[in-house]
């Protein structure tokens, strides 16, 4: 039998994706009352990074040291993969001792490859596509801060149409939420997610506009890792799309912030919105640690587990 993937929110019914955010919710829970649950001892997470991280890694580490198991980091520099081994050669091989995969890294592609020859469940930790592992996190977020039911709510984004910003179309899809995306010319999002996601998102090029009576506001750094040749001319582009006071201010009084770390104060956010009363990004960076040991025990579990 074909394991399951997590490479988009895509590979999640709407259903599942509501059962994994509500075991998510299950786990933090349980995790805050100090009780143990180790399901997987002796489960081996294989980690794969291209790409550095902070919360990816610690997130996914101690997530599988809490459900049991141990987790392995590896690096370009200790895998034949930095030398040129084919990537369906690793798929094989790595997944033949592993339970689970995770891999952080550029080209898409390379992950769906990966997935299509490996025999445990591959899980997308980012690419330049897309991060459905955080928006797994900013969806649990949302919830616990905006009720149980987000469907028809309102979601801001505004900055890069980045791999966040993909993300953020899927999640409008699959949870029926109404996303409006002010980018700057030329910095749009995925074309084709956007023809998947006619009726609930709005292209717009003023950040005022898209937080006007939203539920929350989003944001990123304005040139994602491997783009930092273009931060001088992106700080110019995007210059008129900080989420400041005045943005937040067109939101709903109870509206929150969020953003998927780590962050440029000063950039794409102001220190008064991010440190300020209506942020939920130490919640959101949080969540990661809880999403992810959800999305762990649906795979894992084949989504046996209810929820």
């Amino acid at each position: 039998m074909k394991p399951r993937h997590f490479l988009s929110l895509f590979d999640l019914s709407p259903a599942e994706l509501q059962q994994v955010l509500r075991r998510a919710q299950e786990l933090k829970a349980q995790h805050r009352r100090g009780e143990s649950y180790a399901p997987f001892p002796q489960k081996v997470l294989g980690m794969i990074f291209e790409k550095a991280s902070t919360r990816t890694r610690i997130s996914f580490e101690a997530g599988m040291a809490q459900l049991g198991g141990s987790a392995i980091f590896l690096s370009p520099r200790d895998t034949q993969l930095g030398r040129g081994e084919p990537i369906e050669d690793t798929a094989r091989v790595l997944s033949s001792m592993v339970d689970v995969v995770m891999i952080r890294t550029f080209e898409h592609a390379k992950v769906e490859r990966f997935a299509a020859y490996s025999t445990a469940p591959v899980i997308n930790g980012l690419t330049d596509f897309n991060h459905p592992c955080q928006l797994l996190a900013d969806l649990q977020t949302l919830i616990e801060h905006r009720g149980s039911d987000i469907r028809g709510q309102t979601v801001a984004w505004i900055g890069d149409g980045n791999n966040m910003c993909n993300s953020y179309i899927s999640a409008a899809i699959m949870c029926d939420l109404q996303l409006r995306i002010a980018v700057p010319p030329g910095y749009e999002p995925d074309a084709e997610l956007l023809k998947q996601a006619a009726g609930r998102v709005v292209l717009l090029r003023d950040p005022r506009a898209a937080a006007r009576d939203a539920d929350m506001v989003a944001t990123d750094v304005w040139a994602s890792m491997g783009r930092e040749e273009e931060q001088s001319r992106r700080m110019q582009d995007f210059a008129h799309f900080q989420v400041d006071a005045e943005v937040m201010a067109q939101a709903k009084p109870d509206a929150i912030f969020l953003h998927c770390l780590p962050a440029h104060r000063g950039e794409e956010v102001s220190a008064e919105v991010i440190d300020g009363p209506q942020s939920r990004v130490w919640d959101e960076a949080e969540n990661r640690l809880h999403a992810q040991k959800a999305l762990i025990e649906f795979l894992l579990l084949d989504g046996d587990k209810s929820a």
